[in-house]
C-alpha cells in the first residue's frame, strides 16, 4: 500500500435482507457508505463526507432500505450546528430526517422496525427535515448499557442482533467488554469491545478485537487485526486491513477464504443520491 494506512471499515447487516453497508474510512477527514448485496457478494457506492461518521451509533433498518446515522464535520456554526442525526436511503448519506445535535454526545439511533427507528437524544437534537418515510419511536427504550457515547448504540446492536454480552473487564487501562455468537458446528465468535484513551496508532478510542474457540477441542485463534466480524448464513464475513473478507465455517476452521473487495484504492468522489 506504499506506506499508506489501511482503510478503516465497519459494517452494517440487515436482519431481514440480504443486504448491507459498508462504512469506509479514511483518510480521516473523509469517509464513504458502501451497498452490499450479499447474495452476490457486489457492492455499489453510496455517497462520500468530508467529517466522520460514528459508526457504532449506526444502524441499517431490517429491510436494508434504511440507514441512520450520526456524524460530525466540526462546523460549529453551521444549521447542522457541526454534528447531527441523519436518516437516509441506504446506502446514501443524504438525509430524509436531518436532526442537528451541536455536541457529540450520544446521537444516532437503532431501527425499531422497517420504517420506525429509535432516536439516540440524550442532550437534545433540533429538527432540521422530517419525513414520513419514516417515524420516530418514542416507545423503545434502549437497553441501559455502554455510555453516552458510540457504546450506548452498539452494544444494544449487538444484543438485538444475536450477540450475548458474556463479561465485562478492566485490562490494564482498557475496558473491555466480550461478547459472544455461536456460530456452525463448535465454533463461538468473540468479540471484545474495547474502550481506552490510550489506543494503538490506527485505532479510535473504541475499537474491537476478535476470536474464534472451538468447544470440542478448545482450540482458540487470535484475530486481533479484525476490525469488524460477523456470521453471514453458513459463512463468517470480517474487515482486515481495509479489505472485507468471507469464508466457509468447516469443524477443522475455516476454509475457501477470499476478498469480498479491497476498499483502499477508493478516493473521495462527489456523488449525488438519486432521490
Amino acid at each position: 500500500m506504499s506506506g499508506k494506512s489501511a482503510a478503516r471499515l465497519h459494517v452494517l447487516l440487515s436482519r431481514t435482507a440480504p443486504t448491507g453497508v459498508v462504512i469506509r474510512r479514511g483518510p480521516s477527514k473523509a469517509v464513504c457508505t458502501f451497498g452490499w448485496n450479499r447474495s452476490k457478494d457486489t457492492f455499489s457506492v453510496g455517497q462520500w463526507l468530508r467529517g466522520r461518521i460514528y459508526e457504532r451509533r449506526a444502524d441499517l433498518s431490517p429491510d436494508g432500505k434504511h440507514l441512520i446515522y450520526f456524524a460530525m464535520n466540526g462546523r460549529w456554526t453551521s444549521e447542522t450546528k457541526g454534528a447531527w442525526t441523519a436518516v437516509s436511503r441506504a446506502p446514501y448519506l443524504k438525509a430524509l430526517v436531518l436532526l442537528a445535535k451541536g455536541d457529540c454526545w450520544n446521537g444516532g439511533g437503532l431501527f425499531t422496525k422497517d420504517r420506525a427507528y429509535w432516536l439516540n437524544d440524550g442532550y437534545g437534537h433540533e429538527v432540521l427535515r422530517d419525513s414520513r418515510e419514516v417515524v420516530r419511536d418514542r416507545k423503545y427504550v434502549a437497553p441501559a448499557i455502554g455510555n453516552n457515547e458510540c457504546l450506548g448504540v452498539y452494544f444494544p446492536r449487538l444484543l438485538r442482533d444475536g450477540w450475548q454480552l458474556v463479561r465485562r473487564e478492566r485490562r490494564g487501562g482498557e475496558d473491555v467488554s466480550v461478547f459472544e455468537r455461536p456460530l456452525r458446528g463448535p465454533w463461538t465468535l468473540r468479540k471484545m469491545a474495547i474502550a481506552t484513551i490510550d489506543h494503538p496508532i490506527g485505532k479510535g478510542v473504541y475499537y474491537d478485537e476478535h476470536e474464534l474457540e472451538n468447544s470440542r477441542t478448545g482450540q482458540r485463534l487470535a484475530f486481533p487485526d479484525w476490525e469488524w466480524a460477523d456470521a453471514d448464513r453458513d459463512r463468517l464475513v470480517w474487515a482486515e486491513s481495509g479489505m472485507l473478507r468471507a469464508a466457509k465455517i468447516k469443524s477443522d476452521g475455516l476454509t475457501d477464504v477470499r476478498t469480498l473487495r479491497d476498499f483502499n484504492s477508493d478516493q473521495f468522489t462527489s456523488i449525488e443520491a438519486p432521490y
